[in-house]
C-alpha cells in the first residue's frame, strides 16, 4: 500500500485576527512541507480549520454585543481569505461548529466511553454565578495573581497574562465573575476527566524510544530537542487525570444522559477537527478518509507551536490510542515563539502586525506575500524564539530576493532574448567555463551535476524540517549561476564573438538552473515560482514536478529543450530602498512609525539606575572563565523555592544539572530549547540539595526582567565562548 501523508496545522481561535507570529509558528511551515511533498507526487492530505468553542468565544460576543456564531462566521472567513491569499495551500480548511465536526467529536468520546476505563466521573467544586444563575468558565473568572511578586488584578481563572504562571480559578484571590461584577460562590457540579495518567508509561515509550509495545513507530532522535525536553517535563512530573467537560451553553453537547447543559472541553474537540476536516475533504473528493489516519502506511505530521506541544504529543496521541485503529504522529516539529522587534506580540497593546492588515497595508507592493513569506522562513523560530524586525525585512528583500534570485533570473531572461532571439541557445556539456573559484576551469556537464547535488542538500533539509536552511540553499543554487554569469561575462565575449559555443553553453547552463529554481522555489515563493514558469513559458508547477526534474537531470542532463522560446523579461521583485521610488521604503517607514508611537506609550518614564562597574580584572582572570554554549533540555520547578528552576542543559558531550534562580521571570516549559551560555568550569555546589554544575548567563532589562544571553544564530552545544 502506497504512503499517504497527513499534514495538520494548528487549528487558529476563531475569535480575533492572526498575526505574523502564528504564520510562522505553524502554517507557513506546514505549508512548506505539503508543498514539498506533492513536488515529489507524494499523496498528501493537508488540513486546518477555525477553533470555534470555549468561553474566549463568548466573552467576545459579550463584549461586542453580538453572539457567538457572529463572531466565529466574521473571524472564520477573515483568516480563511488570509491564508488563501499568503498561498497557504490547505486541502481543507474546515470549521469545529460544522454539524460534521460535532457528529465526529460526540462519537469519538462515545467510543472512549463504551470501551471503559477511559474516563471518571468527579464532582468538584466549581465557582457559580447566582445573579446569572451558571456555573463560570476559567475564563469567566477574574482576580489577583496569588504568585509572589505579581499582583495582577485582572488574572484569569487559567493563566495570569502579566507573569504567565497557569492557575485554577480556586487559587485567585479575590475573584470575581466577569458576568455580574460579584464575587462568586463556589458550587458542586459533576465532570468527566480523561484517565491520561493510565496511557505514562507507554508515552513515555513512544516519545523517548519511538516504540509501541515493541514495534517501531518514529524516530525520536529526527525530533526536536525542545520538544522532546517539554514531554520528558510532563512525564517526569506526572500526568494526571484531565477535565473533558465544561459548563457552558456554547459548545459540543456531551452526548449521554446526567450531561445536560454540559460540552466537550475545547481541548478535547479541537484536535478531533483535524478528523472530521479529513471526513468532509474525502466526502468533497470521493476519497477514504479513514486511509489518511489509520494503518502503518500513514505517515502524520503536526506542525504547532510550542505552547501546544503537550496536547499534540501526549493528551491527543493518549486519545487517538484509546480509541484504537488511529495512526499516532511520525513527528511534532514545534517551533519556538516569533517576537516582533524585541517583544512578544500583545494584541492588547497593539504591539501586533496582523496578517490581514499587512497585505492590505502593502496592497501596492509588488510580491508582498513572497516578500513576507521569505522574511518569516529567514527568521524562522525553528529551535529558539525568533524575531522579526522591519529593517531585516527590507535588507533580506533588497539583498537577497532583489540583489540574487531577482537579479539572477532578469538576467539570464534577459540576455537570452538580446543574443537568441529568446530562444534556448544549445546545450554543450563539453564547454568549459571559468568556475567559482579563482583559476578553476568547470565543464557544463559538471556544473550540472554540482546542480544536482545542491538539490539533495535542500531536499535533506526540508526532510529535516529546517526549512530556514533551505531556503538558504536555494539563494545558494541562484548564487552559483550569478556568480558563474559574473566570472565568464558573456556578454564580453559575444562582443568579440557572436558565435562563441562556450558563452552560449553558460546561457543553456543559466537557463536550466533557473528552471530548477522555478520548482524548487515553489514550496516557500509560491507566487514567484508562478512567475518564473511563466517567463519561462513553461507549464505551471504541478503535482510531481520535482520528481520528473530529478528525472530529467538524471537520464536527459538538461530541463529545458534547446530552442524553446522564453517569454519577455519581467522583474520578479522590486527593490525596497530605491532612491528613484521611495514608495515601498515609505510604506515600512510608516509600519516603522506605528511601532515606534507604540513604544514611547508602553516604556516606563523611570530609568533605573545603572549597576555600578565591578573592580577591573585582569586579562590573565578572564581567560580563566570557560563559557560554553549549550540548549536546556529539560527544565522544572525547584520544589520549596520559588525562584529556582532545576534545568538539564547539553553541553554536546555531557548534559549538566544547572539551578538557576529564574522561576519568577520563565515558566519552566517554555524554556525548554533555549540556547544559553553556561560558565562550564565554575565550581560545583549543592542549591536545595541539587548538585548545580554551572551557571548560565542572564541580563537584566530595564524593567527588571531577566534575558537569556545566547548566540544570535544556532550555535554548536558545547562551542566555546572566546
Amino acid at each position: 500500500m502506497s504512503k499517504k501523508y497527513t499534514i495538520t496545522a494548528a487549528l487558529p481561535y476563531a475569535n480575533g485576527a492572526l498575526h505574523l507570529g502564528h504564520l510562522a509558528g505553524a502554517y507557513l511551515p506546514a505549508d512548506i512541507y505539503a508543498r514539498y511533498l506533492r513536488l515529489l507526487g507524494k499523496d498528501v492530505l493537508f488540513v486546518c480549520g477555525s477553533d470555534e468553542h470555549g468561553a474566549a468565544i463568548t466573552i467576545r460576543a459579550k463584549k461586542e454585543k453580538r453572539s457567538p456564531q457572529e463572531i466565529i462566521d466574521t473571524y472564520h472567513q477573515l483568516n480563511k481569505q488570509t491564508f488563501e491569499h499568503l498561498g497557504i495551500s490547505f486541502d481543507m480548511y474546515h470549521r469545529t461548529s460544522d454539524p460534521l465536526h460535532h457528529q465526529t467529536a460526540q462519537e469519538f468520546f462515545l467510543n472512549l466511553l463504551d470501551k471503559g476505563g477511559q474516563f471518571e466521573e468527579k464532582v468538584s467544586d466549581q465557582y457559580y454565578d447566582e445573579d446569572f444563575d451558571q456555573f463560570l468558565a476559567d475564563r469567566y473568572i477574574t482576580g489577583t495573581c496569588p504568585k509572589e511578586n505579581c499582583g495582577n488584578e485582572e488574572a484569569f481563572g487559567d493563566q495570569c497574562e502579566k507573569c504567565g504562571s497557569a492557575l485554577s480559578p480556586t487559587e485567585l484571590i479575590n475573584p470575581i465573575s466577569t458576568l455580574s461584577k460579584k464575587t462568586p460562590v463556589l458550587k458542586k457540579t459533576k465532570h468527566w476527566f480523561f484517565k491520561l495518567d493510565n496511557h505514562a508509561a507507554w508515552l513515555k515509550d513512544w516519545i523517548n524510544k519511538g516504540q509501541i509495545e515493541g514495534q517501531f513507530s518514529h524516530n525520536p532522535a529526527q525530533w526536536k530537542k525542545h520538544v522532546l525536553g517539554q514531554c520528558a517535563s510532563w512525564i517526569d512530573n506526572g500526568l494526571h487525570p484531565r477535565a473533558i467537560t465544561r459548563d457552558l451553553s456554547w459548545g459540543i453537547p456531551v452526548p449521554i444522559e446526567g450531561a445536560e447543559g454540559k460540552v466537550l472541553y475545547v481541548w478535547f474537540d479541537a484536535p478531533i477537527g483535524y478528523i472530521s476536516a479529513s471526513k468532509q475533504w474525502a466526502q468533497e473528493n470521493g476519497k477514504n478518509w479513514e486511509s489518511y489516519w489509520k494503518g502503518s502506511s500513514v505517515e502524520l505530521v503536526h506542525f504547532i507551536g510550542k505552547d501546544n506541544i503537550v496536547f499534540h504529543c501526549i493528551v491527543f496521541p493518549a486519545m487517538l490510542k484509546a480509541h484504537g485503529d488511529f495512526a499516532l504522529p511520525k513527528n511534532v516539529p514545534a517551533n519556538q515563539f516569533l517576537n516582533l522587534e524585541g517583544r512578544k506580540f500583545s494584541k492588547s497593546k497593539g504591539w501586533v502586525i496582523e496578517q490581514h492588515q499587512y497585505l492590505k497595508d502593502f496592497e501596492s507592493f509588488h510580491n508582498k506575500e513572497d516578500a513576507l513569506r521569505y522574511a518569516l522562513i529567514r527568521t524562522l523560530p525553528e529551535n529558539k524564539d525568533g524575531d522579526f524586525k522591519w529593517d531585516e525585512f527590507v535588507a533580506l528583500h533588497d539583498n537577497e530576493l532583489v540583489a540574487n534570485l531577482g537579479n539572477f533570473v532578469n538576467r539570464v531572461t534577459s540576455l537570452t532574448h538580446k543574443n537568441f532571439a529568446a530562444k534556448v541557445p544549445a546545450y554543450t556539456a563539453a564547454a568549459k567555463l571559468k568556475d567559482i573559484e579563482e583559476g578553476a576551469v568547470v565543464t557544463v556537464a559538471a556544473a550540472m551535476q554540482q546542480l544536482k547535488q545542491k538539490i539533495e542538500h535542500l531536499e535533506a533539509s526540508i526532510t529535516k524540517y529546517e526549512f530556514k536552511q533551505a531556503v538558504q540553499l536555494l539563494m545558494e543554487i541562484s548564487s552559483y549561476g550569478n556568480t558563474l554569469l559574473q566570472r565568464n561575462e558573456p556578454w564580453k565575449i559575444w562582443k568579440q564573438d557572436p558565435e562563441s559555443v562556450e558563452a552560449a553553453a553558460l546561457l543553456n547552463l543559466s537557463l536550466q538552473i533557473v528552471t530548477a529554481l522555478s520548482v524548487l522555489s515553489q514550496p516557500f515563493l509560491p507566487f514567484s515560482s508562478a512567475q518564473m514558469r511563466n517567463l519561462l513559458a513553461l507549464d505551471p508547477v504541478k503535482d510531481g514536478s520535482l520528481a520528473q526534474l530529478k528525472i530529467q537531470l538524471e537520464q536527459a542532463g538538461v530541463l529545458i529543450e534547446e530552442g524553446h522560446q522564453i517569454e519577455a523579461p519581467q522583474l520578479l521583485f522590486a527593490k525596497i530602498n530605491d532612491r528613484k521610488d521611495k514608495s515601498r521604503m515609505e510604506l515600512v517607514e510608516q509600519q516603522k512609525e506605528k511601532l515606534k508611537q507604540l513604544k514611547a506609550l508602553n516604556t516606563k518614564t523611570e530609568i533605573p539606575q545603572k549597576q555600578a562597574y565591578k573592580a577591573t580584572c585582569t586579562f590573565d582572570d578572564f581567560t580563566k572563565v570557560d563559557l560554553r554554549t549549550g540548549t536546556i533540555v529539560r527544565a522544572e520547578k525547584v520544589k520549596k523555592a520559588n525562584k529556582l528552576l532545576k534545568l538539564e542543559v547539553d553541553l554536546g558531550d555531557e548534559v549538566r544539572t544547572i539551578v538557576s534562580g529564574i522561576a519568577k521571570h520563565y515558566e519552566a516549559s517554555a524554556i525548554i530549547g533555549q540556547q544559553v551560555v553556561v560558565v562550564a568550569n565554575l565550581a560545583p555546589r549543592k542549591m536545595m540539595g541539587i548538585l548545580s554544575e554551572g551557571m548560565i548567563l542572564m541580563a537584566e532589562n530595564a524593567n527588571g526582567q531577566l534575558i537569556f544571553v545566547s548566540p544570535i544564530s544556532e550555535a554548536e552545544e558545547g562551542g566555546v565562548v572566546k
